[in-house]
């Protein structure tokens, strides 16, 4: 079916049996005092178990294997200023290609190519010593901004964890730990892969003595988390790209898995996009990377998934869908 032919005629709301009322006294604003320390709502069929993230080894058998999200989360989130004194808010949508990168910005309407803005730190005072100037207008509130000395430098010295926008609070120091999983290794995100961020050395450890192997994928989760979806995403049927990775020694854990009968447990929805976009059609996965546009809606046949690991979501988005 044509594209125009889905934006010409939508129909109903595709988004509506997704949505539902979620009060702001229902989201923490804050991680609990250990990692661990949450709930876990265990669903089996149509049974379901109120227990504690501590209890994921007893859902867990040996021969399983649970493959976690290594991505790390880039400090994204920039403090600038134009000429006029107006403050802007910049969020960087990657590491760039060495001395710009693409960027939201808030507010955007009157922004100009060739601008130039003031960076700040994050007790409000002019950093010296780095710039930055919009090179390009994109869609959607983006531009290309080049920084100096270049975007990786300026983030680790000036940037602030990108919290979600439902947390409805400023970035803490303790976030620059919080917000990234034990595992997170090459910087690439800009959001975390929060099912992960439960996860403790403890409770992996723990899990290995008993027989699950744990490994890595990476899926660097895009700004496109941020956005909202809209009715036209879902009849298009796919989302925004976002670039994952699958070593070598991952596609062989999971294929020795199959031929011993285990199963395949996904830690959140980044690590399923990414195994069932590397599907093989045997339950297996090849090694490698690329970029990924799969949108896993309700009737969606999983290849390689047996098991999923997730947060609870928000209404109206792909991952409540998923």
């Amino acid at each position: 079916m044509a594209e125009s032919h889905l934006d010409a005629e939508p129909g109903p709301d595709p988004l509506a049996p997704f949505d539902y009322a979620l009060p702001d006294h229902a989201i923490a604003s804050h991680p609990p005092a250990v990692r661990d320390g949450g709930r876990l709502l265990a669903l089996t069929g149509a049974r379901s178990a109120d227990r504690a993230v501590v209890d994921l080894p007893a859902y867990l058998s040996s021969g399983d294997v649970l493959v976690v999200n290594d991505t790390r989360v880039l400090h994204a989130r920039l403090a600038a200023s134009r000429t006029t004194g107006g403050r802007v808010e910049l969020m960087l949508l990657g590491p760039g290609d060495g001395s710009s990168v693409e960027a939201m910005a808030r507010p955007a309407r009157r922004l100009k190519v060739g601008e130039a803005l003031t960076l700040h730190r994050a007790d409000g005072t002019v950093a010296s010593g780095f710039s930055a100037r919009i090179i390009e207008r994109l869609d959607g509130g983006v531009f290309r901004v080049a920084f100096g000395p270049d975007p990786v430098a300026v983030m680790g010295a000036l940037g602030e964890v990108p919290l979600p926008p439902y947390l409805r609070r400023a970035a803490e120091p303790h976030d620059r730990i919080r917000y990234q999983t034990i595992f997170a290794g090459e910087a690439g995100a800009v959001a975390a892969p929060t099912a992960g961020l439960h996860l403790t050395r403890a409770l992996i450890e723990g899990l290995e003595q008993k027989g699950v192997e744990v490994v890595p994928v990476t899926l660097h989760v895009g700004a496109g988390t941020f956005r909202n979806l809209r009715p036209e995403d879902v009849r298009r049927g796919t989302l925004h790209p976002e670039m994952w990775r699958i070593p070598t020694g991952t596609a062989q854990a999971i294929e020795r898995c199959r031929k011993r009968g285990g199963r395949v447990v996904a830690v959140g929805t980044t690590c399923t996009r990414t195994l069932e976009s590397a599907a093989l059609g045997d339950g297996q996965v090849r090694a490698g990377e690329g970029t990924t546009r799969l949108f896993i809606q309700p009737g969606y046949q999983f290849s390689v998934v047996d098991l999923l690991w997730t947060n609870l979501h928000l209404p109206r988005s792909s991952l409540l869908m998923l």
